[in-house]
């Protein structure tokens, strides 16, 4: 008699030895993984690059379109590319290593040293300053902290059929009323570390000396599962905007380019069309990166 093994999980957590910190190491960087994003990520880079961030360190999934070009053409010498189309998976148990959080570590291992931030966004999040005009100046009140959760505040399509013109941030203004519900099943954040302290990540939690203890933007500490609590939130110093559907076409798009991770493929186009319809079940506007605009001077 065969004895039919169990499907296991992917590997989406990865442990890492931290970097030694450099002498002068200062400021934010921001990693990416991206493929073929050509119609956006002008926008991104050149919003991020006014907003502060000291580097940008880009993984290629595959890119065929003009996305490196406008990368490069927009953020000079502060970009790094790395080649990173693959898929890895535990030859004996079969698992699939999830290939972003892999990007991930390889980022701060690798690079992290150098900095006193790094954040780990995609091309569909903004790290917007409520106040300072600047990233690293909306940070620098958190002192010794070394690990921030930014709640994702969610947009919806906005009433848009097609992509405006105009970008992503002066057209999308509605978004889920409530940033700690759970529009996805799960209530997600993305994270702030110092790379010089990172033990292990995911995509939507890391722990730093060996601990999951993160804190909100105010530097209100929290363990996380405290941070799921509604109490946590906080947006007073930076906010996380996630454009999760945009037009409807780009759903559209977003759901034919699948999953990054394989074994998610079968799930993927009800997970997000359920998303956005709790999105979009009861919204607010919101003007937070209108606002950031209008005080920096950005036309």
């Amino acid at each position: 008699m065969f004895w039919k093994l169990p499907i296991l999980g992917k590997i989406s957590k990865i442990g890492i030895v931290p970097p030694p910190p450099e002498p002068d190491r200062h400021g934010l960087a921001i990693v990416l993984i991206v493929r073929n994003e050509a119609r956006h990520i002008g926008e991104w880079a050149a919003f991020h690059a006014r907003a502060g961030a000291r580097a940008f360190f880009v993984y290629d999934n595959g890119c065929t379109d003009a996305t490196l070009p406008i990368l490069r053409e927009t953020l000079g010498d502060r970009l790094t590319v790395l080649p990173w189309r693959q898929t890895f998976s535990d030859a004996r148990m079969g698992r699939e290593i999830h290939n972003q959080v892999l990007a991930y570590a390889h980022a701060a291992s690798n690079f992290g040293g150098a900095f006193r931030w790094m954040s780990f966004i995609d091309v569909d999040e903004f790290l917007i300053p409520k106040s300072a005009d600047s990233l690293p100046e909306a940070l620098a009140h958190l002192g010794e902290h070394r690990n921030i959760s930014l709640p994702w505040h969610m947009f919806g399509h906005s009433g848009h059929e097609t992509p405006p013109e105009g970008g992503v941030l002066r057209n999308y203004l509605r978004r889920a009323a409530d940033p700690m519900s759970d529009v996805r099943g799960v209530r997600a954040f993305k994270v702030i570390v110092d790379p010089c302290h990172l033990t292990a990540l995911r995509v939507h939690s890391m722990e730093t000396d060996g601990s999951d203890r993160t804190c909100d933007d105010r530097g209100e500490p929290a363990s996380a599962a405290e941070r799921e609590k509604p109490g946590f939130y906080s947006a007073d110093h930076v906010q996380l905007n996630h454009y999760y559907a945009r037009s409807r076409q780009e759903l559209a798009e977003k759901i034919g380019r699948g999953p990054n991770l394989v074994a998610k493929s079968p799930e993927y186009a009800r997970k997000v069309r359920r998303t956005v319809e709790n999105i979009e079940a009861a919204e607010v506007e919101d003007r937070a990166a209108l606002d950031y605009l209008a005080r920096i001077g950005w036309n």
